[in-house]
């Protein structure tokens, strides 16, 4: 039986060109999806790719969805968690509720899946969990609080998960981190900008402007899609897997004060499971 892989967030972006480009490598791929007939409908024709229904914001979704997969896999190789969204306001400024939407998905979205999918994982001879961070969850950044506390939660967790999964489960954990993607990504944080109030004229707004005009000016040819995917499929067939992979040069300059001591992750996890659990290195 060939390898598989799941990937929550398939229906665009990453998700959707890391499920195309690895069922075109012969893996079987089970792309979650929010909108199944109509991807079905888009990609029926291409060999290996099996849209599920995920909502990865609920657990009874992520079991059935888990449960479909292991009625035709015994195992699975790599489970790719992807989806998630970016917010554009201040603390200062965002709803409640516009906050708790945030970490429902990017971080117990996550958790939630990681859950569903383990049993499956761990009939793996070697498994891999993979997350899709963001630079932004290594450097805080204006106006991105409550996204970058999402992705900074996300790398808590699997930095921590990563110290004892490998010797535990023989399963690789790791952060992809990103910076800024042609994608839907960013149309659709400044679309729901736009449907919730919009930029308010309020004492945040120069600063607003100010931030988004150098973000324009920063990012004017961002990283596609498809060459994130290529980067995907080269770790996963990397005999050591790094805990964190920026995805571009520009994101590795951007995160550069945060990781030049330690860029891949790798010692640091060494050395705390050496000091905590006192495994080897």
């Amino acid at each position: 039986m060939g390898k598989s892989i799941a990937i929550t967030g398939a229906s665009t972006g990453i998700g959707l060109s890391t499920a195309l480009l690895f069922a075109r490598n012969g893996w079987t791929v089970y792309a979650g999806t929010r909108n199944l007939e109509r991807d079905r409908g888009l990609y029926g024709g291409e060999a290996n790719l099996n849209f599920v229904e995920m909502e990865v914001t609920s657990p009874d979704s992520l079991q059935r969805a888990f449960g479909q997969i292991g009625q035709s896999q015994d195992r699975l190789d790599v489970l790719f968690c992807n989806a998630g969204f970016g917010y554009l306001r201040a603390l200062g400024q965002a709803p409640m509720e516009e906050i708790q939407r945030v970490f429902d998905t990017n971080v117990y979205g996550v958790i939630n899946t990681i859950q569903a999918a383990l049993p499956l994982l761990r009939q793996s001879e070697a498994g891999h969990i993979i997350a899709t961070s963001s630079v932004g969850g290594l450097v805080g950044q204006p106006f991105n609080e409550i996204y970058c506390a999402s992705k900074f939660a996300v790398e808590g967790l699997l930095e921590s998960m990563a110290t004892y999964y490998k010797p535990l489960f023989n399963i690789d954990i790791t952060l992809l981190e990103p910076g800024a993607i042609a994608t839907a990504f960013t149309q659709t944080v400044f679309n729901h900008l736009g449907s919730t109030g919009g930029l308010l004229e309020d004492e945040y707004r120069p600063l607003i402007d100010a931030y988004i005009e150098q973000f324009s000016k920063r990012n004017s040819i961002p990283q596609t899609s498809e060459s994130v995917a290529e980067l995907v499929l080269d770790l996963v067939n990397r005999e050591v897997k790094p805990l964190r992979l920026r995805t571009s040069d520009a994101a590795e300059r951007f995160a550069a004060h945060k990781t030049e001591t330690d860029p891949t992750g790798i010692e640091g996890v060494a050395k705390v499971r050496k000091l905590q659990l006192g495994l080897p290195n």
